[in-house]
């Protein structure tokens, strides 16, 4: 993880002239911005890198979408993804990283996120499933993830799944070039709330890339003009959660990583990684 003590400050490489990006994060720095240092953005090998650990990550997730159904066991989904990326020349991100069990989270229902599959959790017609795959090729990170309904499900969850669909698009729509992370996190919550529903606040988008998580916190919510200072060559997620009832979550005192809704309500996430680049972002995880 990173070093949210890290004091972050922009900094003109020695020796070279000022360059239009220098003079726009300097400008925002001398107002007492929040702004990237300069290991935060990525170079053009490691973003060839990371796209390449995106594609792959995508075929995890379009390998699940074709094999999901009611009957199996998220255990059964572990064992698919993890197969699959050992076979395609990659590594599950999630297995062993900091004691987490598994290749793959798979979070059903009232689960918002780390969900442990299991044999003994059977899908079921009706469940709402998110399957969150982070991805390693040769030493890059992609993270991306999806939400999948069993079967037919109750309008209720079928709306909460689509919001929390558009609630990451909107994101998506809000970030551009220095802008801020508040920018990604207003207009998300915004809409969430406009539908009646609310979005965890506990966890967030974060940067990747060169590591599973780096900076910046991407929140979602949040006022404009706040958080980090979003410049191209940035690679983070944007992952909100969206909760059909209140906002709190709980942490499994038993196992320390799945993350349950309060109110015991259904919870829906989508969830990108993306590259900010001078027209806008690029998604990596398609």
């Amino acid at each position: 993880m990173f070093d949210k003590n890290i004091q972050r400050n922009w900094h003109p490489l020695k020796g070279q002239p000022l360059t239009e990006m220098d003079r726009k994060i300097l400008a925002f720095q001398n107002k007492g911005k929040l702004c990237p240092s300069r290991d935060l953005i990525k170079t053009p090998e490691q973003i060839e890198g990371i796209r390449r650990a995106g594609v792959l990550n995508t075929a995890v997730l379009d390998m699940v979408a074709e094999n999901i159904k009611a009957g199996m066991s998220t255990e059964a989904i572990n064992t698919l993804v993890h197969n699959f990326t050992i076979e395609h020349g990659g590594i599950p991100a999630p297995l062993n990283y900091e004691g987490f069990p598994k290749s793959v989270c798979v979070s059903v229902n009232d689960v918002v996120c780390h969900g442990i599959p299991s044999e003994e959790e059977i899908l079921q017609e009706g469940d709402i499933v998110n399957v969150d795959v982070t991805t390693i090729l040769d030493g890059f990170f992609a993270d991306a993830s999806r939400m999948f309904i069993i079967g037919k499900t109750s309008p209720e969850k079928e709306k909460l799944v689509k919001v929390a669909k558009e609630c990451l698009e909107i994101g998506m729509e809000a970030a551009h070039p220095y802008c801020f992370v508040g920018d990604i996190g207003n207009a998300i919550a915004k809409h969430a709330h406009k539908n009646g529903f609310t979005i965890v606040r506990d966890l967030c988008g974060h940067g990747t890339g060169n590591h599973f998580h780096e900076e910046p916190d991407v929140e979602h919510y949040g006022r404009k003009g706040t958080g980090m200072l979003l410049v191209p060559g940035m690679v983070f997620t944007i992952e909100p959660m969206v909760n059909m009832g209140d906002w709190e979550v709980v942490v499994d005192e038993e196992d320390g990583w799945q993350v349950y809704t309060e109110d015991y309500q259904p919870s829906a996430q989508w969830e990108h990684t993306f590259l900010m680049t001078e027209d806008g972002l690029e998604i990596l995880t398609k």
